[in-house]
């Protein structure tokens, strides 16, 4: 039978895939968004959210998520449920098949399925992420003012988020599994040199206390000189144990971008699964395989804000719209699919 085929299909339905959305919708381009398993990513975890233009007063993460839907929806988007699970992004038209079981058809593709933060599975995370618990001190951190916390981590990223975390809180303290960091060796000084931030060595977090109505309120350190003390206590080895008074924990052991659906396809990645973006000699993106494009963290290991996810998802759908302007001026946008 013959298969409808969209002008643009949008994976992700956070503030990258949304902003994409409304830009999308409002030229006209009838956009697919595919929300995904977790329907507006990240940020639906964060209470309140400070440093989004236009919100003074500040605005919870879920409230801004819905706006954005609502603000897509009144324009023409169209919104399914369900992810990408393989794709096949060879010619004209692009085939995608989804969780669902469905094939869907489309002439470009904007892929903004974002990046999960990675977690350490200490008891009681999943009921105080977003409460005292978070992965981004950038985000998080002005709540923090005055309080001990936590990070957790040994690289880069952790390293960036305590000397952040400095200029609010207290005291910082890194703990870290091992005894050697994984930072480079600037970030590891600057991060020891400071007189607010210090290191737990050989120590890993076991539980984080607290309530979604307090926050956090402490957490257990497991530790062992040899390093690796959790594995060490599920093998049965001693291990010292000590409960801290802290206000809040930040997890910094880097994120994991949601693109597995891209493995076999001409769309380039970092070792990481970061989507690498090319640009033209004007500095503009440009897609790497015929039009795919990628908007937010899945193509940010860097700054991974939502004001600069929502900047590539505007980008994202004028390059997609240029692409397929040129589809018309060549034909290719009259292929159909047969399923």
């Amino acid at each position: 039978m013959t298969q409808d085929i969209h002008d643009l299909v949008i994976a992700g339905s956070g503030v990258a895939g949304l902003s994409a959305a409304v830009y999308a919708a409002r030229a006209d381009l009838d956009p697919l968004v595919l929300e995904g398993d977790e329907p507006g990513g990240q940020l639906t975890l964060r209470p309140d959210v400070e440093n989004y233009l236009g919100f003074p007063e500040d605005v919870g993460g879920m409230e801004l998520i819905q706006r954005g839907k609502e603000q897509a929806e009144q324009f023409g988007a169209e919104f399914q449920h369900g992810s990408i699970e393989d794709a096949d992004l060879d010619g004209q038209p692009l085939e995608l098949s989804l969780s669902t079981g469905d094939p869907i058809y489309t002439r470009s593709l904007i892929v903004a399925t974002g990046a999960s933060a990675r977690w350490v599975g200490a008891e009681n995370e999943d009921e105080l992420m977003g409460a005292g618990l978070s992965t981004c001190a950038t985000c998080d951190g002005a709540f923090h003012r005055g309080d001990d916390v936590l990070v957790v981590g040994g690289g880069d990223s952790a390293m960036e988020e305590a000397l952040f975390l400095a200029k609010f809180a207290d005291s910082v303290t890194v703990v870290h599994r091992r005894e050697e960091l994984r930072a480079s060796e600037i970030m590891a000084d600057r991060a020891r040199d400071h007189e607010d931030v210090q290191f737990r060595w050989n120590t890993e977090l076991e539980a984080i206390h607290g309530s979604q109505e307090e926050g956090v309120t402490g957490a257990t350190l497991v530790s062992h000189p040899d390093g690796y003390p959790r594995e060490k206590a599920e093998s049965g080895i001693d291990v010292e144990r000590e409960t801290v008074d802290v206000g809040g924990v930040f997890y910094a052991v880097g994120h994991t971008p949601n693109t597995q659906f891209l493995d076999g396809t001409g769309v380039e990645r970092d070792e990481d699964g970061y989507i690498f973006t090319q640009t033209d000699d004007a500095g503009r993106p440009t897609a790497q395989t015929a039009g795919v494009f990628a908007a937010g963290d899945v193509a940010d290991p860097r700054y991974r804000q939502a004001i600069t996810s929502a900047g590539t998802g505007s980008m994202a759908v004028l390059d997609a719209e240029e692409f397929l302007e040129t589809l018309q001026d060549t034909g290719e946008s009259t292929v159909t699919a047969t399923a």
